[in-house]
């Protein structure tokens, strides 16, 4: 599964590296996929980080 992170849209609030820290990590203020495509234990979390996040800053494909 291929994740992305808006980087505009990303307000650095830390939902997604709390919901699925083995799919996600902060860059500085910014949050970014761990791997690129990640490995399938994240891709659960991951959906549901995208799901939740307040901005839509996540594509899940």
């Amino acid at each position: 599964m291929k994740v992305s992170v808006d980087e505009e849209a990303c307000i650095g609030c830390e939902l997604c590296v709390t919901n699925c820290p083995e799919g996600f990590e902060m860059d500085g203020e910014v949050a970014k996929p761990k791997a690129n495509p990640l490995p399938p234990e994240a891709e659960e979390c991951a959906k549901q980080a995208a799901e939740d996040c307040p901005t839509d800053a996540i594509t899940v494909e």
